[in-house]
């Protein structure tokens, strides 16, 4: 792990732990139902302020808790065309995927690339830290993921010139 991404990351783990404190909590509005509050905001009251962890201006994490759920958005480093379009592609087929990952939302967060969504449900049938150490590797992961795929799309690129500038 480089020794500027450490902090960042203490820092989100830190956050997300605090906002963990999730309980069941039934609709004021419709009885026998159980939605996340952070999702339809039925109640002022119920969705606490949201945390942004910013370690610059392209890379930051959303954190909202409510009483029932918490909504994670992480904004993935971007510095230049090829590693915005490698993050749009992998974070597409990995929100299309989204029944398999459980927490991960179909859709993110306007400004983010992609969301989580903790429910108290979650919390009661997994562990909270795993929870957490899921959402700290994934963020790791996913910029390892994406240089290491525009590493590999820059060496095909330049094998690609190579055989094209032979016949001349």
């Amino acid at each position: 792990m480089a020794a500027t991404l450490k902090p960042y990351l203490n820092a989100v783990r830190h956050s997300l732990t605090a906002a963990m404190c999730l309980q069941d909590f039934p609709s004021q509005v419709v009885e026998r139902h159980n939605k996340p509050e952070v999702e339809i905001c039925s109640s002022k009251e119920l969705v606490l302020t949201p945390v942004v962890v910013s370690r610059n201006e392209r890379e930051k994490v959303l954190i909202e808790p409510s009483i029932n759920s918490v909504r994670v958005s992480i904004a993935v480093k971007q510095a230049d065309e090829i590693e915005r379009i490698l993050c749009h592609k992998f974070t597409r087929f990995m929100m299309r995927r989204a029944e398999s990952f459980i927490i991960l939302r179909r859709k993110p967060i306007e400004g983010y690339d992609i969301s989580f969504l903790i429910t108290n449900f979650h919390t009661e049938q997994m562990y909270k830290h795993k929870l957490v150490d899921f959402v700290i590797s994934f963020m790791e992961e996913i910029d390892k993921e994406i240089s290491e795929m525009k590493l590999a799309v820059n060496a095909r690129a330049r094998t690609c010139a190579e055989e094209f500038l032979k016949r001349f």
